[in-house]
């Protein structure tokens, strides 16, 4: 019995021991089985908040052009945008995994991976953005990326607070090309203006190592405008391209930079010339080669270039060389086509400031500065007063009287001849009325006129306005406009003018015989007066064909039922030979010079 009560306790005895061990085992498996539950929960949060973060940093980056890449405090790869994925070739299981980079970057000398880079160059939370400018991005053995890199911290939620790196490439490749565009001509792939302020202080620098003279030299193209209007638009940009063409080869031969500036304007840089009259022969070589290099249907295009040059040291301060030359191209285009103008300081030393002149002009007008001065015109016949063109003048508090050819092209040149030329019209018109009131002799008065205040496309309506506002006969009034400057635009000068002529003012062309008016033109061009130029005149008495000139012009004048006007009359001798070819009227020194108004009209008495 009691053996069996042994045997019996034992078995109780290790039911107990197996069951406590189960028990054990099962509440070890729940355990296991809450911890596995925890971290899905866990990784299901992080994943919930991961992507959270993602639907923000995809709003924020992915249409970026710079490449954003966040990694964690462990190296994981919390986000990449598209052009991270790209420039890194990332596979499509890149998230929350370690980062390891394949790329590499040189930021000084010495190329690193990138991921050891961002290890060792991590930003606090406290430091600003660190920048790495000008370095270089290189993928296995692939092509060198120029790059500017960026590092900094984010903060994350995930959902605890996570302190992550953030990298930013920024591929500099298209900006590259971008610039490179920018600083090229869009037409001849030349250096344009930008790229030659960029390189002129360099170009400067070699003052101090070169033994002979440096040299900026302008070129434009002569009358382009006008020839772009006669062979037509892709005509006139083949010209530029050859001509463009032509300068490049010429400058790789000789180490010379060639820039086109503007639309008919290249810069030569060049160095080691040995005198002004080198300079002078470089430019003349490439006169006569575009001469005869263009042709349009087999017939040579003749074509002229003039040209600004300034040297140093000849031309004054080395800081100063491309203003000097511009100026002396300015000098070179007044002389007339094919000329060369070598910028030397005393020659363009200037009797007036035309930055004060310029900053002068609008309170002048309003301090009664200009005045209007008289000089008479002669009838031939009767040697009687008839008629008067009106000239401007301008006593200037500093300068004294200065004359007109010294402000009016300034004034052309920034738009302030239109007020001046409705002032000179206003006042004109005023004496006039003047005058009929107190019965002094009715003259007609001739006023000059620019291309600039035709061009408004307000001048006739300004001029008809001030005719009736002043209630003056139209026939009194003349509008003067120098020969070439009606040659400019033929059809919109003889448009403008047939207007004029509709209001019953009369037209003269001035300036006659410097230009290149034609026989046609001149046939229909509404001029009722022609005003031979003064340097037909000067040497007339001696000058046989300066005496067949201004007899011809009379006769073609008179049978086109033109009356001519000859000035520059300065001694009996001229008006009696020029009475003797038939001229209409006469004006000069000889009867009277341009007279103030109170002045004037003693002559009309």
């Amino acid at each position: 019995m009691n053996n069996i009560l042994e045997k019996l306790g034992q078995v109780m005895n290790q039911m107990t021991q197996e069951g406590y061990a189960l028990i054990m085992l099962s509440i070890l498996i729940i355990f296991f089985l809450l911890y596995i539950y925890s971290l899905a929960q866990e990784k299901k949060k992080l994943r919930k908040a991961l992507e959270d973060n993602l639907k923000v940093f995809e709003k924020a980056f992915e249409i970026s052009e710079d490449a954003v890449l966040i990694l964690s405090d462990k190296n994981e790869v919390m986000y990449a945008n598209n052009t991270m994925v790209r420039l890194l070739q990332l596979n499509n299981t890149f998230l929350l995994k370690s980062f390891k980079s394949i790329a590499e970057v040189k930021v000084k000398k010495d190329w690193i991976a990138l991921d050891q880079f961002v290890k060792d160059n991590r930003v606090g939370t406290k430091e600003k953005v660190r920048s790495y400018r000008h370095a270089i991005l290189k993928i296995s053995e692939g092509d060198e990326i120029p790059i500017n890199l960026y590092l900094d911290t984010i903060i994350m939620r995930m959902p605890n607070e996570v302190l992550c790196d953030v990298i930013s490439i920024q591929d500099m490749t298209k900006e590259k090309e971008r610039s490179g565009t920018h600083f090229k001509h869009q037409l001849t792939n030349l250096p344009n203006q930008l790229q030659a302020y960029h390189d002129l202080p360099s170009f400067f620098s070699k003052v101090h190592l070169e033994k002979n003279k440096l040299a900026l030299m302008l070129l434009s193209l002569d009358n382009f405008s006008m020839l772009r209007s006669i062979i037509g638009y892709e005509q006139a940009n083949a010209v530029l391209k050859k001509f463009a063409t032509y300068l490049e080869t010429l400058g790789l031969s000789l180490n010379v930079s060639v820039y086109h500036t503007f639309d008919n304007h290249f810069l030569l840089t060049v160095t080691n010339l040995h005198s002004l009259e080198e300079a002078r022969t470089f430019v003349e070589d490439i006169q006569k080669q575009l001469a005869l290099f263009y042709k349009i249907e087999d017939v040579n295009l003749h074509l002229t270039v003039s040209a600004g040059i300034a040297i140093y040291p000849d031309s004054g301060n080395i800081r100063k060389l491309l203003d000097n030359a511009y100026k002396s191209l300015a000098e070179a285009e007044k002389d007339g086509d094919g000329k060369i103008n070598i910028f030397i300081p005393e020659e363009f030393a200037k009797d007036y400031d035309e930055l004060r002149l310029n900053s002068d002009m609008p309170g002048a007008l309003r301090k009664g500065e200009f005045e209007v001065y008289y000089q008479p015109i002669i009838k031939v016949e009767n040697q009687e007063i008839v008629a008067a063109e009106a000239l401007i003048r301008w006593k200037h508090p500093q300068y004294g009287l200065i004359p007109p050819d010294v402000f009016i092209s300034l004034m052309e040149k920034t738009g302030f001849i239109i007020k001046l030329g409705q002032y000179v019209l206003e006042e004109v018109l005023k004496q006039h009325k003047r005058w009929e009131l107190f019965k002094f002799k009715q003259i007609e008065v001739s006023i000059n006129v620019s291309m600039v205040e035709i061009n408004t496309g307000e001048f006739v309506q300004h001029v008809e306005r001030k005719l009736g506002e002043h209630q003056v006969n139209p026939e009194c009034i003349k509008f003067e406009i120098t020969e070439g400057l009606a040659m400019i635009n033929e059809s919109e000068t003889e448009k403008y003018f047939l207007a004029l002529k509709k209001l019953g003012v009369g037209i003269s062309l001035d300036d006659f015989g410097t230009g290149y008016t034609s026989f046609g033109y001149l046939k229909k061009f509404p001029a009722d007066n022609v005003k031979i130029d003064k340097s037909l005149v000067d040497y007339i008495l001696t000058n046989e064909e300066d005496q067949r000139i201004v007899k011809a012009i009379i006769e073609l004048a008179h049978t086109l039922g033109m009356k001519i006007v000859v000035e520059g009359i300065e001694n009996q001798k001229m008006v009696d030979m020029i009475a003797s070819y038939g001229c209409d009227y006469m004006q000069g020194y000889y009867f009277a010079k341009p007279l103030p108004v109170f002045e004037f009209q003693k002559l009309l008495r």
